[in-house]
């Protein structure tokens, strides 16, 4: 059976339908149409900016200057003097011989568990862990002796036959991430706002902010440009505050340009 041929005014009439039709599919995935659930959907998305708000002021008001001052604090701590111990003082680095019980090293997939079990004249036992395998938990094995640096109450580094490996419970200085982290929270909450704002104000014409293409790839863009600059910063030791000074702006003219493209 032979297709029949379509004139041109005819296929130009498709044409022309067609993006009626994709506007008003787009709106009804939306909830446009549904003046209550779009108002519900803004209502929402308002309450979570709220949350990403809250989240970002804990970051940058508790979170990110709690782990500097613990840096610092931990470069500053000097060795325990005799009977420091005894007086209960914490705040100062004290060295233990330990022995090693047993090890776990393995990967499986996304589960990652690197962990030491050590023990101390039979009077006390515990499990200390790693961010990875080396360079000194791949060449401990059982009964092997190590020295252990203590801090606060926790074992910050092992070290053994000149090697030395932080623990987990080790202050890192990578307030940049923290940063990351808070300039997210900040741009999500700013999104939400933005997007449940204009479903209150304008319930059955929110165009284009709507999920989909622009929410989604907004979203998705917030997530990239953070961690694209919070790493690198890292990496180089840029201050943390410069994090959030890049990453916004890049973030508000990436979303500001795909708006403009969606227009045209």
């Amino acid at each position: 059976m032979r297709s029949r041929a379509t004139t041109p005014q005819r296929a130009r009439a498709a044409r022309a339908g067609t993006a009626p039709r994709a506007r008003a599919t787009a709106r009804r995935t939306d909830g446009e149409g549904q003046p209550g659930r779009a108002r519900r959907t803004g209502v929402l998305l308002i309450l979570l900016s709220l949350a990403s708000a809250v989240a970002c002021c804990l970051v940058f008001a508790w979170w990110l200057p709690s782990d500097g001052e613990r840096y610092q604090d931990y470069r500053a701590a000097e060795s325990c003097a005799s009977g420091a111990l005894t007086r209960g003082d914490t705040d100062c680095l004290s060295t233990w011989r330990l022995t090693v019980q047993k090890t776990e090293n393995r990967t499986a997939g996304k589960e990652s568990v690197h962990d030491a079990t050590l023990t101390y004249r039979d009077s006390w036992r515990g499990t200390v862990h790693f961010n990875g395998s080396g360079p000194l938990l791949e060449r401990l094995g059982p009964g092997d002796r190590v020295t252990a640096t203590a801090w606060r109450g926790e074992i910050m580094v092992l070290a053994g036959d000149g090697v030395r490996q932080d623990t987990l419970e080790a202050p890192r200085d990578d307030l940049q991430l923290n940063a990351a982290v808070g300039a997210l929270a900040g741009l999500v909450a700013a999104q939400c706002l933005v997007f449940g704002a204009v479903r209150l104000a304008r319930p059955l014409d929110h165009e284009p902010l709507t999920w989909e293409p622009y929410g989604r790839w907004v979203l998705f863009t917030l997530f990239g440009v953070c961690f694209a600059v919070g790493f690198p910063a890292v990496w180089t030791g840029a201050p943390w505050w410069t994090v959030p000074l890049v990453a916004v702006p890049l973030a508000v003219c990436a979303a500001l340009r795909f708006r403009r493209r969606l227009r045209r």
